[in-house]
């Protein structure tokens, strides 16, 4: 069975999309203090996307090949790993509301930089320019 890169790379993008709308409505009821951020499947749903969203990222990445240019892959690596540290502490261990909300906005800051990584392929991402 061949699966074609498009393929891939439209499962890819349709997880981004919804990893983001899952985390930005987690992060409105973390702010709502809202019961519903401890229910059962608010806590896995997340996680399957952002495995599927990792699987097909890391099948991507396979089908570029070692020579991807000027670092554009590592940066949102990079920045992936911001965001998931960013992203935990706004959910699960930020010890003040302060806190939470400002590891809120830099995950969201985070999340922005990831997908102008990808757009413009640059590690600038959208620092860059046009």
């Amino acid at each position: 069975m061949s699966v074609s890169y498009s393929a891939v790379k439209h499962l890819h993008v349709s997880a981004v999309v919804v990893s983001l709308a899952l985390f930005t409505l987690r992060g409105a009821w973390m702010l709502a203090e809202s019961d519903k951020l401890h229910e059962r499947w608010v806590r896995t749903v997340p996680h399957v996307v952002d495995m599927l969203l990792l699987l097909s990222a890391l099948w991507l990445a396979w089908q570029i090949g070692p020579e991807v240019p000027n670092g554009w892959l590592v940066a949102k690596v990079v920045g992936l790993v911001v965001y998931i540290i960013l992203g935990t502490i706004a959910l699960k261990r930020g010890r003040t509301r302060g806190i939470r909300v400002a590891a809120l906005i830099g995950a969201l800051i985070a999340f922005g930089y990831i997908v102008s990584v990808a757009i413009t392929k640059s590690p600038l991402g959208f620092l860059a320019g046009p």
